[in-house]
């Protein structure tokens, strides 16, 4: 039987494993900011809240957790660590570089790494890994990134982007037209940076960070 504080444990390392907090997670899937909140968990009366069915789909969908993953979660089995799956792996700066993607922006070619990470199911992810400190405080120099270009991706979602001439960035979308794209970036004073359309190679959906 599964307790109260198991299935909010479960919630805050979702957040946590695709680098939300608890208020953020709320929000990006659709819910009030307070709705993960420790202060909402208990009502006044001292009796526990429980999240809905329908809000645990929400954070799923919006952090691109799996129902497996949220579900060895639950559990919290010891000595049964999540399933490892080895997906492509190459360095930050080196992806700027020709001969690495195709047209859509999915891993191709020689010259990619392997790494093992747990609890991904998508066949087309890949994972890069950080350099440098353009990305702070968001992602330090060492992190790794798993990314995923299939994926639907929605405002506010943090993405990868590859130029035309080559330059890869870390961004979050803030809107998308046919013909021009709004990218935030992770410092807060950095100003939003707007795109043609016809000057992005592609644009992937980050799915979470492994940090």
């Amino acid at each position: 039987m599964l307790s109260h504080k198991q299935v909010w444990n479960a919630i805050d390392t979702i957040a946590e494993r695709y680098g939300y907090s608890a208020s953020g997670l709320a929000k990006k899937s659709g819910l009030d900011p307070t709705s993960f909140n420790p202060s909402k968990r208990n009502g006044p009366d001292g009796r526990p809240r429980w999240p809905t069915m329908e809000s645990v789909s929400r954070l799923l969908q919006a952090s691109g957790a799996t129902v497996d993953e949220f579900a060895e979660l639950l559990t919290g089995k010891k000595g049964q660590p999540p399933k490892m799956k080895q997906i492509p792996l190459m360095g930050f700066a080196r992806a700027g570089k020709g001969g690495f993607f195709d047209d859509s922006g999915f891993p191709a070619g020689n010259g990619w790494d392997e790494i093992d990470v747990p609890g991904v199911t998508d066949q087309n992810a890949y994972a890069l890994e950080i350099t440098g400190d353009s990305m702070m405080p968001i992602y330090r120099e060492g992190d790794t990134i798993i990314v995923s270009p299939a994926a639907t991706i929605r405002k506010g979602d943090r993405v990868v982007v590859r130029t035309a001439d080559g330059q890869v960035m870390a961004k979050i979308m803030q809107r998308q037209t046919s013909k021009t794209l709004e990218l935030a970036s992770f410092n807060p004073n950095h100003a939003t940076k707007v795109m043609d359309m016809k000057d992005v190679d592609w644009i992937a959906r980050i799915m979470w960070a492994s940090q």
